[in-house]
């Protein structure tokens, strides 16, 4: 059996996606540092190994309270009993960030017409801003709603 096997798949079919991880990978780095292709693949590894683990651990707590879908609150769980303990304020925070924007995105498994009524420049905007978010977090910086917006605005005019 291979390490952290997933029921019915082979560790091969569980993967994240390349070019995705790797946009990741090079946004938390300065620009002047290069990553070897090994090095990207066992983070990319990593980070699957790591899922795996939280699900898991996640699936157990879910299994613990007699429940059959798993919550965010057996997830934030999962984390303090592998030792993650000092990120759940993070992830709950990031968590909440994600409720709140996708609230008007998607009702009952439709796009909402906020959404369908977006033009390509704002969607282009509105993700420029959610990296910023993003990196903002993992960096431990808060950046303000509006200097996001403006700095999306300006890579869009470049």
């Amino acid at each position: 059996m291979e390490p952290m096997d997933i029921v019915g798949k082979t560790k091969e079919d569980a993967s994240l996606p390349k070019a995705t991880m790797t946009k990741i990978i090079k946004e938390m780095l300065p620009p002047d540092v290069r990553v070897a292709r090994d090095a990207q693949d066992l983070l990319i590894e990593c980070c699957v190994e790591f899922i795996n683990l939280i699900s898991s651990e996640s699936n157990e707590v879910c299994n613990r309270v007699d429940k059959r879908k798993i919550a965010p609150e057996h997830v934030l769980k999962a984390l303090e009993v592998l030792g993650f303990g000092e990120y759940i304020e993070e992830v709950y925070a990031a968590y909440e960030q994600h409720k709140l924007e996708t609230v008007d995105t998607v009702r009952a498994g439709k796009w909402s017409n906020s959404v369908a009524e977006m033009t390509e420049e704002e969607a282009l905007a509105a993700q420029q801003r959610m990296f910023a978010e993003a990196r903002a977090r993992m960096n431990g910086v808060t950046v303000p709603l509006k200097q996001q917006d403006s700095e999306a605005e300006q890579k869009l005019d470049s």
